[in-house]
């Protein structure tokens, strides 16, 4: 059982910047794959991307790929997502979700997870 919390959402303009947190506590957090999800008003989540524990692969949705960077810590209990160059079609509520099993390697599809977070809010406008 682990619980998963966002933070770092907040407004930003277009061409900006924001890392958004997820703390992770419970028992071995760190054995957690971690994926982050979008969603915005009116639309399904949708994977942005995700971090494996079985391999330490990542992966990243093709509209963020060289903008955002997953990342953990050294002690694996919290994960990173880096978003530079946001543009308005990065707004939505950010969640960070976890899968029911360890060490796994991770997908983009929410289906896949068990945990998840209340979620931070993220605006990208001018």
């Amino acid at each position: 059982q682990v619980q998963l919390v966002e933070s770092g959402g907040g407004l930003v303009q277009p061409g900006g910047s924001l890392r958004l947190s997820c703390s992770i506590s419970g028992n071995t957090p760190e054995y957690y794959a971690v994926g982050w999800f979008r969603q915005a008003p009116g639309t399904k989540r949708v994977g942005v991307s995700c971090a494996s524990t079985a391999d330490q692969s990542t992966y990243y949705d093709d509209s963020v790929k060289g903008r955002f960077t997953i990342s953990r810590n050294e002690g694996g209990n919290t994960v990173y997502l880096e978003m530079n160059n946001l543009k308005p079609e990065d707004s939505g509520v950010y969640y960070c979700a976890a899968p029911k099993e360890l060490w796994r390697i991770c997908r983009l599809f929410p289906e896949w997870y068990y945990y998840w977070g209340q979620g931070t809010p993220v605006t990208v406008s001018s």
